[in-house]
């Protein structure tokens, strides 16, 4: 059973308090003054795909085109819409059978918009995926339980970080007797980390630990370490990349956000709008804009230059990621409603929010 509906301020809803505003920037770094056109955010509203299960939905993608938008954490499948054609529950494109339990994570090939891996900790596997056909590619049992998964920008290199807060690597290639190429488990020893991404050019790393204050870059293959920098007392647990190469941005269990100039290695600025943990952090395609997704019930929209919060969604319930379309100003983001005493049955729950939605 499904519904797909706007939020309402009713009385049941969680008051959502405003985002705490800081001091007015430098006049320079005004959007006005830079020629940018931001959208009226607050012109929005989030599209509720809402589906009744005691199961939360984990993990949303948008393929590499922006053309399909991915979804798991239900049933042991994946969901796979086309949001400019519908996304109505019976519209998605059900991929089953590669997975025996609960499916944590969806990644697309940043090189071909049909391309995308899944991974299930409870039944260690990641499992690749053709969306042009029914049947999984290659199903790959690994040691450890593999939960978050990130590609490199050339798409043959997958980083993998476990339950266990390790990461791995996958490489994708041939080995002696092998008819056509696939994925294969690097044999070099596992590196601690919560979340691992690429660099712009596949050439680094950078790794957050949940229990760690500093975020690390490594360089790749190698794994040598090149810079620490100090981020969140607390531990650090999401990263993010501006498109344009020049912030990395880090947010914590102490729900600051900071933006690192990735020329100086310095924290150029940080957001203080949010008043939970950090769980994800995205970039608009721009990178003008950064999305906040945390512990609590909304999603915040920030002013990458200036830091300056421009709008708080009100969400369903937590979420524990959030991601720009690849080339609109529409952000995808997930979780399942708080469970309320007396109230209705806790649902799954996906929304979009963003101009057309």
């Amino acid at each position: 059973m499904a519904s797909t509906s706007h939020l309402a301020n009713g009385k049941d809803e969680e008051e959502i308090p405003p985002p705490q505003r800081p001091p007015s920037p430098p006049p320079h770094t005004t959007f006005a003054a830079r020629g940018v056109h931001a959208p009226t955010f607050s012109a929005f509203r989030p599209r509720d795909i809402r589906i009744i299960s005691s199961q939360v939905m984990t993990h949303v993608a948008w393929s590499c085109d922006g053309q399909r938008l991915g979804a798991v954490g239900i049933d042991k499948v994946v969901r796979v819409w086309t949001p400019e054609k519908s996304m109505e529950l019976r519209s998605a494109q059900i991929y089953s059978g590669g997975h025996s339990d609960d499916v944590d994570y969806i990644s697309w090939n940043p090189t071909h918009p049909e391309l995308f891996c899944t991974t299930s900790s409870k039944d260690r596997r990641i499992i690749f995926w053709d969306a042009r056909q029914s049947r999984y590619v290659q199903s790959l049992t690994v040691r450890f339980s593999p939960v978050q998964t990130t590609y490199s920008p050339d798409g043959r290199t997958l980083l993998v970080t476990s339950t266990g807060r390790s990461m791995y690597y996958l490489t994708y290639g041939k080995k002696e007797g092998d008819e056509k190429e696939q994925w294969y488990l690097s044999d070099s020893q596992p590196i601690p980390a919560t979340t691992a991404i690429f660099n712009h050019t596949g050439d680094g790393i950078v790794l957050t630990h949940s229990s760690e204050s500093s975020v690390r870059i490594l360089s790749f293959p190698g794994l040598e370490l090149v810079h620490s920098l100090p981020a969140h007392i607390g531990g650090c647990v999401a990263a993010a990349l501006d498109p344009r190469g020049r912030y990395l941005a880090t947010g914590g269990n102490d729900s600051i956000v900071n933006l690192f100039d990735l020329n100086e290695w310095i924290c150029a600025r940080t957001i203080t709008a949010c008043d939970h943990a950090i769980t994800a952090l995205s970039f608009s395609y721009d990178g003008e804009f950064i999305a906040i997704a945390n512990t609590g019930s909304y999603i915040d929209i920030c002013a990458t230059e200036t830091g300056m919060p421009l709008h708080r969604i009100p969400a369903l319930g937590p979420s524990q990621t959030v991601q720009w379309h690849p080339s609109k100003y529409v952000i995808a983001y997930c979780g399942q409603t708080r469970v309320r005493e007396g109230g209705p049955a806790p649902s799954a729950w996906l929304s979009l929010f963003g101009p057309g939605m």
